[in-house]
């Protein structure tokens, strides 16, 4: 199964690396994670926020992030075509624009958006998005 991480959930993910999140991310061989390419520049600049919470040195990140990122594909959004970019954008436009590149690859992949963002995952589920989970809906998968 296809499943789209967003930022947050791999942030979790990093924040401990002994977290469900990250479990499911390391050991779970029937899901296909996949992310924008985007993701390292989101998480490079989130970087100190991300070691202070963590409290992880430089080179403990760098060997989370490794083992996180190499069970995640992270696809170029130039890949995606116009039409989901629109329909990725009416669906998030009043929610988290922000969000539109995820939304947008999870509708061209046919994939699920994962995502720890309550108002996102309640706003997208109100517009009948039923391809958003959170992470106890992960864990049953």
């Amino acid at each position: 199964m296809k499943i789209i991480v967003d930022t947050n959930v791999v942030f979790s993910s990093l924040v401990n690396t002994n977290s469900v999140i990250a479990e499911i991310i390391i050991a779970n061989s029937k899901l296909h994670f996949y992310s924008s390419e985007y993701l390292y520049l989101e998480l490079d600049h989130h970087r100190e926020k991300l070691k202070k919470v963590s409290k992880l040195s430089d080179e403990q990140l760098e060997v989370a992030k490794y083992r996180i990122f190499k069970h995640i594909e992270c696809l170029s959004l130039e890949m995606i075509p116009e039409r989901y970019w629109r329909e990725a954008s009416e669906l998030v436009m009043d929610i988290d624009p922000d969000d539109v590149a995820f939304v947008a690859l999870s509708l061209y992949l046919d994939a699920y958006l994962w995502t720890g963002d309550k108002v996102l995952y309640n706003g997208l589920k109100s517009k009948g998005f039923d391809k958003v989970i959170n992470t106890n809906e992960v864990k049953e998968l």
